[in-house]
């Protein structure tokens, strides 16, 4: 067995792959929402890798109401304590309500639990989820292991790889 660091365990995830988990993430929403017919009143995507996920969401489901939170949990890449650097309009908001708040990934839960904090009544909804944060997401489309390091489209670059074993 090769010895690999936790990053290099990594699920790399394409820009189709997103979309497609992104709209079955709608799918499974799509009518659980409070409102009339399951409607949600918006779609609050937490920055910067909800960001596609929310829009997706939103699109698919004909959420005109789309705002962001943004939370800051790593430093590079390591993990740190969670900050609201950005917060969505507070009348919009109240104790969430309604308001379907979407990640692309819940890894530690830490980001959700201080979100959660602040809209206990909202729905927590991410593209996929480790096992140690799935306590605060409501729902969610793949689970991954928790030394797995997504590598999200928005992060890589096309390039040449070195193979494992030997040379070209």
């Amino acid at each position: 067995m090769i010895d690999r660091l936790p990053h290099e365990k990594g699920f790399h995830v394409s820009w189709d792959q997103i979309h497609r988990d992104s709209r079955a993430l709608a799918w499974r929403l799509d009518g659980k929402g409070p409102g009339e017919g399951g409607a949600w009143k918006a779609v609050v995507g937490i920055t910067r890798g909800g960001l596609v996920p929310a829009m997706i969401v939103s699109r698919e489901l004909d959420i005109r109401v789309v705002d962001t939170i943004s939370v800051k949990s790593y430093n590079h890449q390591a993990q740190a304590e969670a900050v609201v650097t950005k917060s969505p309009q507070s009348d919009l908001m109240g104790d969430g309500t309604g308001i379907l708040i979407v990640d692309d990934l819940v890894d530690s839960g830490k980001t959700l639990e201080l979100v959660r904090r602040l809209y206990p009544k909202a729905h927590f909804a991410t593209v996929y989820a480790k096992p140690h944060g799935k306590p605060q997401v409501d729902t969610y489309i793949t689970e991954v292991s928790q030394d797995t390091w997504i590598f999200f489209p928005w992060d890589m670059a096309l390039q040449y790889v070195q193979p494992m074993r030997g040379k070209d």
